[in-house]
């Protein structure tokens, strides 16, 4: 197949994912949104950027399909589409390019004069701009995105700074995409060549040794060069994992940026350097010593709030660098081993924080597991049909447009559409925001869907084993089918906006009201909801909606769904469950076991009511949660999981539990608390932290 053949037939595949993601009742705006979301998770996997709120606005020479923030607001991502639908892709002319990246800037030049104060204020564009008119002395450097499915030929286009503010346009047509996608590169190569882009080499020492897989190298970059390279690659210079993690956790350090600034000479002595990969190096023949000229694939997994504090106090105070050198670690790896050995030394050079949780890729277990069910697992036959379909994980990217591609024949590939139909693929972001909706976490959900994973993947290890197996898997589907079917639901109600926020915390209330008591497996062999949780749904959604419109302290919207203490008002909400979806929902509250059915009456001691009153304070959704959490991992023993229920049910009507009962709930904590289990950010805190300790 020629490569104009291989473009036209990806540009046919993106159109056709496009299409299917939209419904058909929707207008040609929401496929365009569509179009943007699905471009903009390239991007991500291509390392450009973090995440991306989809926000549609265009008025008066103004034109946004998207927004979004560094962890820090010094770098404000600006995203503008044209989209055409056509197939084979039609050439985009400068005109039109020239034009959509003029009104992306006088979104950012009248966002900071303001404009918020013109719209409507339940809008997410409102939003939008209220937060870049906030954060605008903060904002040191613009980056705008256009995409398009169409191809441009223009190689580059200029922009002026607006108020300060380093302005850079970045042009994703589909031949960029596709040229990303056929590469399998997870990230598109960073050269950096220091002789020609900075005027200088970085003299260096090194690691001798024929055995190893991998060359090693000691150099001192000086700052303003380290500054100068993050400065024009951004987020895409810090290792993805790493990086993500590294912003979750905290901003800028403090202490490197006074030093930086009050005792610049002290930095190399101070200051631990960084820990590098690439998977090239060029030296320069003209040095007398040992040089390197040029670097490839620069990733940096150890040193990030190094290398951005160093940024930001360049920019933001104007800090001299001339007087700064970091040492650095280089490790040269060949491309056949980045995936094996590049994870493994994130993992080591991050180990003094909590960074190392974050080691969580795509080939782990679980995540390969959840993918071979996927291919093997037949749901059932629904809406009155015989045919069975499958759910498809897209366990990596463009894994079920790669499959489809294989199918030759028009047949075939009806087959395959049959067999896996695209309403029924999945990603890893996808089943992060199903388990993490379920899990109570919507503020977490909130955070966008990259940090959202993040956040899965850190919990997941925490967890310790899950077993994935086909009861598992039908669950996860359940909780999929939960979330779509919610999204639609609320998307027919038309609030006008946040139907992201409205989706997670309308699953995350009900499956805090009612326990975690849907019934997942019915909606695994139905393959739909009930009519009682449709209209359940409906009636939370619209609570919800009031909640998080109504923010504190006219707080703004978008930034307040992402607090735990919306999470916290949202739980307060009064809403009573109707006798029809309460008679579908799970009966767990007999214990497994005859064993925990407590029948003495006898007086408890001292020490037996101190147990009492410890376990009666612990939050009865705690109580569920270890009930849950043991169902799903297999750490406790069943009568243990029924007993955590019933002790929950107890807690939950100010009852008291028995003596009994709490001398075993004692050792279902410490138990628990042995085996990693972890409460949700639901409750107010641990209750396992101090507690456990005063038991024994």
């Amino acid at each position: 197949m020629s490569e104009i053949e291989q473009l036209n037939q990806f540009a046919d595949n993106l159109l056709q994912e496009v299409i299917t993601s939209a419904d058909a009742e929707e207008d040609g705006d929401f496929r365009l949104d569509q179009f943007t979301q699905i471009a903009a998770e390239y991007l991500v996997e291509a390392g450009e950027i973090d995440d991306i709120n989809v926000c549609y606005h265009k008025s008066h020479g103004m034109l946004m399909n998207g927004y979004g923030f560094s962890n820090d607001n010094n770098c404000l991502n600006l995203f503008v589409s044209i989209f055409s639908g056509a197939t084979p892709p039609v050439s985009v002319s400068k005109a039109q390019c020239d034009m959509a990246l003029k009104n992306a800037v006088n979104c950012l030049r009248k966002g900071i004069d303001g404009y918020y104060t013109t719209l409507e204020e339940s809008s997410e564009k409102y939003d939008a701009f209220a937060q870049i008119h906030s954060v605008r002395d903060e904002i040191a450097q613009c980056r705008i995105y256009l995409l398009t499915d169409g191809v441009v030929k223009q190689e580059s286009f200029e922009a002026d700074p607006v108020n300060e503010i380093a302005v850079s346009f970045h042009v994703w047509d589909i031949s960029r995409f596709h040229r990303f996608v056929s590469s399998g590169q997870k990230l598109e190569a960073i050269t950096i060549d220091f002789k020609d882009d900075y005027g200088t080499v970085l003299p260096c020492l090194m690691l001798h040794d024929p055995q190893s897989e991998y060359e090693g190298y000691l150099a001192v970059i000086p700052g303003r060069i380290l500054a100068g390279v993050y400065d024009k690659y951004g987020p895409r210079l810090l290792e993805r994992n790493v990086r993500s993690f590294l912003q979750a956790r905290g901003k800028v350090n403090k202490g490197i940026r006074d030093t930086i600034i009050n005792t610049p000479h002290r930095f190399f002595a101070y200051n631990n350097g960084i820990t590098a990969t690439a998977d090239a190096i060029e030296f320069d023949d003209e040095s007398e010593a040992l040089a390197v000229k040029s670097i490839r694939n620069l990733q940096i997994v150890n040193g990030g709030q190094t290398t951005a504090s160093l940024y930001h106090a360049y920019k933001k105070v104007g800090a001299d660098l001339n007087d700064i050198y970091v040492q650095a670690k280089l490790s040269v790896i060949p491309a056949e081993s980045i995936d094996e050995i590049v994870p493994l030394i994130s993992r080591f050079a991050n180990s003094q924080n909590k960074v190392n949780d974050a080691d969580f890729y795509a080939n782990d277990p679980f995540h390969i597991s959840i993918e071979e069910f996927s291919r093997t697992v037949w749901a059932p036959a629904s809406g009155g049909t015989s045919r069975q379909t499958r759910w498809f994980y897209e366990r990596a990217r463009g894994q079920y447009l790669d499959a489809k591609s294989k199918e030759h024949t028009p047949a075939r590939k009806r087959q395959f559409d049959a067999v896996w139909p695209s309403r029924q693929k999945f990603t890893k972001t996808d089943l992060a925001k199903y388990e993490n909706s379920w899990a109570q976490l919507p503020h977490v959900v909130s955070l966008g869907a990259q940090k959202n994973f993040n956040d899965f993947a850190v919990r997941l290890k925490e967890r310790g084993n899950v077993n994935v197996d086909a009861s598992y898997f039908q669950r996860l589907i359940g909780k999929a089918i939960l979330f779509k079917s919610a999204d639609r639901i609320v998307r027919q109600q038309k609030f006008g906006g946040y139907k992201a926020n409205i989706v997670t915390y309308t699953i995350a209330f009900l499956s805090n009201r009612t326990s975690q008591r849907i019934d997942l497996q019915k909606v695994w062999d139905t393959q739909s909801i009930s009519p009682a949780l449709e209209d359940a749904i409906r009636e939370v959604s619209h609570k919800i909606f009031d909640i998080i419109t109504n923010p504190p302290a006219a707080r703004n919207i978008t930034e307040w769904c992402k607090k735990v203490e919306c999470w916290k008002a949202v739980l307060h909400i009064n809403w009573v469950i109707k006798k029809s979806f309460e008679d579908e929902l799970i009966d767990v509250s007999r214990p497994e076991s005859s064993s925990t059915v407590d029948r003495g009456v006898e007086t408890p001691n001292s020490k037996e009511q101190e147990r009492i009153e410890l376990i009666g304070d612990v939050p009865a959704d705690v109580w569920f949660q270890i009930s849950r959490w043991a169902k799903e991992t297999g750490n406790l023993q069943p009568w243990q999981r029924g007993l955590a229920y019933s002790i929950g049910r107890i807690v939950a009507r100010s009852g008291e539990v028995s003596r009994k009962q709490a001398n075993q709930g004692v050792k279902i904590l410490s138990e628990a608390d042995k085996l990693g289990f972890k409460a949700s950010a639901s409750t107010e805190t641990d209750p396992l932290s101090d507690k456990t300790e005063r038991m024994h």
